[in-house]
Parts: structure tokens; sequence; C-alpha cells
């Protein structure tokens, strides 16, 4: 082991003990010291870490690569105690650009496609665990760190709900499930319980060596399942996973005006299922779906009301 790894592995180590998760940073940093080992490079660098996530990565379309030099700055910070040659990459170096974009709005059949898709991609556990994962994603609209989140201690077998612990914002919620969602959850568990029955966590969804999925292997890796089932093909922006999330609040919000619901008073009971921090953020939907945004024009207009049962 070269003075360089050993390092990160006691950087690993502090933070850890300090309780921060690092399950992240420990899938990405490895790979980064490499790198660094391939160059000659005895510390972290400005124009090394960029270099790293320009060859991992020749276009910025996701998120992966500011979350890349996040890694590399944390692990830096702590080699500048060591090596003063050690050069920190300051922040919004390679920033993550927020604009909005249309999402794309699954249908049921969609979602079929994918989870399909998702039986081809390996071993059993592994297509069982992204064939459960997408199914709970459109079932339940949570966040897709929310659900790599999820410990097995998080869900009330009996009651059918999720405990969602203080994501983002700080808020924990509880959201329940229909049925067939606490059966799907049920099948999976009994599978993973079986193919690796000692996980190295309390995670609920493992990856193929029993470990907490991770967000940098989890979006690449659905990003073929979509292309390998087809899906959004002739879309203006391609699939996400936070897409599903959209799907959820855009359908409930349709079905509701389609009943004739007061939607109003409905607005603030899916902002608390969301987990939104307050109910503005929820009537940001109203434009996802452009017959959700006529329905709610003639809403406010006084037509097309339905009768209410």
């Amino acid at each position: 082991m070269t003075e360089l790894r050993q390092t990160l592995d006691d950087y690993l180590r502090l933070r850890r003990s300090l309780g921060h998760k690092m399950a992240e940073a420990a899938w990405l940093l490895p790979d980064f010291i490499t790198f660094l080992e391939e160059r000659g490079q005895t510390t972290v660098t400005v124009t090394a870490a960029l270099a790293w996530v320009r060859k991992r990565e020749s276009h910025v379309v996701t998120t992966v690569s500011p979350r890349r030099i996040t890694a590399v700055r944390g692990f830096a910070r702590y080699l500048s105690g060591i090596n003063p040659a050690t050069e920190i990459p300051p922040l919004g170096l390679v920033p993550h650009r927020q604009r909005w974009r249309q999402p794309f709005i699954y249908s049921d059949a969609d979602v079929i496609a994918v989870m399909t898709a998702a039986d081809g991609i390996g071993p059993p556990l592994r297509a069982a665990t992204y064939r459960t994962l997408v199914g709970l994603l459109a079932a339940t609209g949570v966040r897709i760190g929310e659900a790599i989140n999820l410990d097995h201690d998080d869900i009330d077998w009996t009651e059918g709900v999720l405990r969602i612990r203080e994501t983002k914002f700080g808020k924990s919620r509880l959201v329940p499930l229909e049925p067939s969602s606490i059966d799907a959850l049920r099948e999976y568990d009994v599978l993973r319980n079986r193919i690796a029955p000692r996980p190295e966590g309390p995670s609920f969804f493992v990856s193929r060596t029993r470990r907490r999925l991770i967000y940098a292997v989890v979006a690449p890796t659905f990003r073929r399942l979509v292309t390998s089932a087809g899906v959004g093909t002739d879309a203006p922006n391609p699939p996400r996973l936070h897409d599903f999330r959209h799907s959820f609040a855009v359908r409930a919000l349709l079905t509701w005006y389609r009943t004739g619901a007061d939607v109003q008073a409905k607005i603030p009971s899916l902002s608390t299922y969301l987990g939104h921090r307050e109910p503005s953020s929820t009537y940001w939907y109203l434009s996802a779906a452009p017959e959700l945004l006529a329905l709610a024009a003639a809403r406010r207009e006084g037509v097309g009301k339905a009768v209410r049962p």
C-alpha cells in the first residue's frame, strides 16, 4: 500500500469515527488515488482533480462530476495538514448548474419496461435490487437518496409504512404503502436474506458487495436500464431517477382534478407526504404536465368542474 493510499484509509476511518457515513467518498476516492499514482503524484492538485473528472466524464451532464470534486476537496483538506504542497479544489470549480427542465412523466408501461430491463443486468440479487428500487420510487415518489438510505428497520411490515429519517431539510416522515408495494419489498427481503444473509450494514437495498447502494453507481446503472428499455427515446430530455417523484406527484394531482376534489385543500397533505418544506414547493408540479396545467387553469376559470360523488 502506498503512503497516499494509507493516508486515504486514515482519512476515511477518522471521518467515520465522527459519525460520517462516507459511502460515496469511499467509492470515488480510491479511483482518484489510482489516477494520482499513475501520474506519479504524491498529493492532490487542482489540475489533477480536474483531469481526473474529465477522464471519467468527458461531458458534465449529471451531478456526479461535482460530487467527485466534493469528495476530493474533503480529502485534500485533511491531506493539507500532512503535505503542505496539497492544493484544495475551491468551491464552484465544477459547478452543478441547476436549471428548470421539463420532467419526464413515466407511464405505467414505462415503469414496467424499466423494471423488466433490470432483470437482465446481472446476478439475481443485483437484478432484484434495481427492479424493486425502481418500483418503490414509482409507487411512493420518495427521493432516490431516501430510498438508498432506507434501513431494514425503517419498514413497518405490519402497518405497511416506511419511516423516512431526517432527509432533505432535516425532516422525518412516515410514508404509507399499498399492499402490492409491501408485498414487493417483502419478496426482495426474502431473496436478499437468502443470497446475502449477512450484509455489511443495516441498509435495506444492498449492492453486490452487500453494502449500501450509492448514487454514483445507481445513476449510471439506471441510465443503462432506461436505454435498454427504450423509454423516453423521443423525449426532449432523457428520463431521470428524480422524474419518478415528478410522475407520482403529477398523477396524484391529475386524479384529484379529474374527480373534482378540492385540490387546494389536498395540496398540504401531498406536500407533507413528499417531504417538502412548504406547500409552495408542491405547487411547482402544476406546470410539470400540459394536461395538469390545463385542468388547473380550467378550475380557476370555473369550468370543467366534476360533480362530486
